[in-house]
């Protein structure tokens, strides 16, 4: 493998830049020189008014009472800075309900179940709604047996998956969950999809020492960058901060363009991955009695009937939340004092980034990309 002759930068102080969100001046806008971007003209909006007219667009779709559940989720992805899989998403859900191909008033249900082990049917609803209370059901069966699990069947893309990990975390649970995708990511040694990119989440709840929930929250896809991810640098003109597959000409690569042409996205941890991606793909489909990857088509507005996972465990039936969070405390502590590469730019846990910017959302607005919000305008004339 060979990397590409392309212009070099610290990669190191670029990815520490990449999660960034201090603004300043664009032509009368915010410009957000971090989370988002270097080069991007970005707007802030109150948290009530994105979630306000999501909901708006979502009434219209069709999600009647429950648009205002949905539209919370939205509105807190982008809240949390991750805005490859907040409004962005909204355009090709509203698509994919006019095609027919996410039924808005479906709504999810138990099938079957055995001891703490449950499985649903999403009918293929709105996929962050049926995520949701997959999550609150695991969470549930949690709190009578110390553990649950709901094996979700036929659902729609979950947008954040993140989402339900801090739903989890924050109501003092630890969890775990995770989807399978199309085939979008070569199995290691292939050059052709065969496996997905298959989100997964693990969120751990701990208090900080002034009492506030601030849970751990690791929320990885199984390539190194997302395919929402690798959009979102095209679209900006940017280069990734690492190479994140190959090109045409069998290279690593930091154009996100050519990833896209050539559906070659590395995997994280290479081989290591690759078989990662796979397994989760297999039990969950074997779980929840649905679909594969190999079943999708490989067109993203036919990605319907994901097979989903979501497992909640209640630590604090075991050991006292005080304790929970000194061990937690010890952990974070001791990865601060890692010396870091770039002078002041520490070491973080997976969610540390995620408090800050949510706290930064909620001061001073949230930072949504500009073509992002004239989009969901549009939604909502």
């Amino acid at each position: 493998m060979r990397a590409s002759n392309e212009p070099q930068r610290n990669t190191a102080a670029a990815a520490s830049a990449s999660l960034t969100s201090s603004d300043a001046s664009c032509g009368g806008r915010v410009f957000a020189t971090g989370a988002v971007s270097s080069n991007v003209c970005m707007i802030r909006v109150s948290f009530g008014e994105l979630r306000g007219r999501i909901e708006r667009v979502l009434l219209k779709l069709g999600l009647g009472h429950r648009s205002r559940l949905a539209a919370q989720l939205i509105a807190e992805t982008d809240r949390d800075g991750v805005r490859t899989h907040g409004i962005a998403r909204v355009p090709r859900f509203a698509e994919m309900v006019r095609l027919g191909r996410i039924d808005p008033r479906a709504e999810p249900k138990r099938v079957s179940n055995f001891g703490a082990l449950e499985r649903w049917t999403g009918h293929r609803g709105p996929g962050n709604l049926a995520a949701h209370a997959a999550m609150a059901r695991a969470m549930a069966l949690a709190r009578e047996n110390g553990l649950g699990a709901v094996a979700l069947a036929d659902t729609t893309h979950w947008m954040r998956g993140g989402s339900y990990g801090w739903q989890a975390a924050e109501a003092g649970f630890a969890a775990m969950c995770w989807t399978n995708t199309l085939p979008n990511l070569p199995p290691w040694g292939a050059t052709t999809p065969a496996v997905g990119n298959n989100p997964l989440v693990i969120a751990v709840p701990r208090h900080d020492a002034a009492g506030r929930s601030a849970p751990i929250v690791l929320d990885i896809a199984m390539s190194q960058f997302s395919y929402g991810t690798l959009s979102a640098y095209r679209e900006r003109g940017e280069l990734l901060p690492f190479p994140g597959g190959f090109d045409e000409r069998g290279d690593l690569t930091r154009d996100p363009a050519a990833i896209e042409r050539t559906q070659r996205a590395l995997p994280i941890g290479l081989w290591k991955g690759s078989g990662l991606a796979f397994v989760l793909d297999v039990l969950a489909a074997m779980l929840a009695d649905g679909r594969a990857t190999y079943e999708f088509p490989s067109d993203p507005l036919q990605e319907v009937g994901q097979s989903q996972i979501f497992l909640a465990l209640a630590p604090s039936a075991l050991t006292s939340m005080e304790e929970l969070d000194r061990i937690a405390a010890g952990a974070i502590d001791f990865l601060h004092t890692a010396t870091p590469i770039e002078p002041g730019h520490t070491a973080r846990y997976p969610g540390e980034g995620t408090l800050r910017i949510r706290e930064e959302s909620l001061r001073l607005g949230v930072a949504v990309e500009e073509p992002a919000w004239k989009a969901l305008l549009q939604l909502d004339a």
